[in-house]
């Protein structure tokens, strides 16, 4: 069996999570892991040769802290596994540019990539880009955000998914706002794409901690994972529900969003925020008291495993069904 890749331990120190950290997730030698388009953005972090294969990631939006730190953990990933592999990174400019992500996807086909990790910004879009690399004998790993499983059954692929459980995530932050408020709280929701698996399940676990604290859920609306639309749209429920008391956020763009018309509003100490990812951008206001909590998912590792898996996978191992990734509940106390 084929050994994990080099240095995932330094990895996770270079990315500020300590040794002890990974190992409590899981580690990669026991299987378990840590765990969104305009102009195509590609990070090449070594030269091609003929005697190494090719790993490319595919993101969703480089806009989005996450992101960001996806690709850094991958590219630093890369550099120390230099000798193994050779690895290009590519994500898109906006959450829902999907025909920009198929693209860059397909053309890490079309270049013959050993291995491509796919974070996708659509679930079920990318299904059929999926089933064409993998007829073409190439290795797909998922991470972040899970493929539809109907569409990929209809596909006749059977591929594992690596990722997080977003309905309890989701529950984790929705329940520390319920406790917040009380019974009866009036409560929003920023939902991310529609589109994208993760962003129905955080949907279903708000759900879920509303129903459990009694909260009264006054509106919902898609802020496409984006600060922009987070900030406009919570400054219209602002008008719209005067007596609004807490907003829960599928991510931590929208959140922060919503923390800057609250802030613009003054109305930072009567409405209360939560979100999920733990961006660098929100620690400030969770720290400040600005926002409640948000969700670890350690995204600064998740493209890395994904490559690791993928890797390994080239060499013969098997892997299927879901591989669940750790999560961690942060808030003022536990940041």
């Amino acid at each position: 069996m084929e050994k994990p890749l080099n240095n995932v331990h330094g990895l996770v120190n270079s990315v500020g999570y300590s040794r002890r950290d990974f190992l409590r997730l899981g580690g990669l030698a026991t299987l378990g892991v840590l765990a969104g388009c305009g102009t195509s953005q590609a990070t090449p972090v070594s030269t091609a040769t003929p005697t190494k294969p090719k790993i490319g990631l595919v993101m969703k939006s480089l806009s989005n802290e996450f992101f960001q730190q996806m690709q850094a953990g991958a590219e630093e990933y890369a550099r120390q596994n230099a000798t193994r592999f050779d690895f290009t990174a590519t994500g898109i400019n906006d959450e829902r540019d999907f025909a920009t992500q198929i693209a860059s996807f397909e053309r890490f086909i079309t270049e013959k990539y050993a291995v491509i990790v796919l974070a996708p910004a659509d679930s079920v879009a990318l299904v059929a880009p999926v089933a064409k690399a993998i007829k073409a004998g190439i290795v797909v790993i998922n991470i972040d955000v899970a493929l539809d499983e109907a569409t990929k059954k209809a596909a006749g692929i059977d591929l594992a998914f690596f990722g997080p459980d977003n309905r309890a995530g989701a529950k984790m932050s929705g329940d520390i706002l319920a406790k917040a408020l009380g019974v009866g709280g009036k409560v929003a929701i920023l939902e991310g794409n529609p589109e994208a698996d993760n962003a129905v399940q955080r949907r279903l676990g708000f759900d879920d901690a509303i129903a459990d604290g009694s909260l009264k859920l006054v509106g919902a609306e898609s802020g496409h994972w984006e600060t922009s639309e987070g900030q406009s749209i919570t400054a219209a429920w602002l008008k719209k529900y005067p007596d609004l008391q807490g907003i829960m956020a599928a991510n931590d763009s929208m959140a922060f969003g919503a923390v800057q018309a609250l802030e613009a509003a003054g109305m930072l100490d009567k409405v209360k925020v939560v979100g999920f990812d733990n961006i660098p951008a929100v620690q400030p206001l969770i720290k400040d008291g600005k926002m409640l909590a948000t969700v670890e998912q350690y995204g600064a590792q998740m493209a890395a495993i994904g490559m690791d898996y993928g890797y390994r996978a080239l060499k013969g191992e098997k892997f299927s069904g879901w591989i669940r990734t750790e999560l961690k509940l942060i808030t003022k106390d536990t940041l």
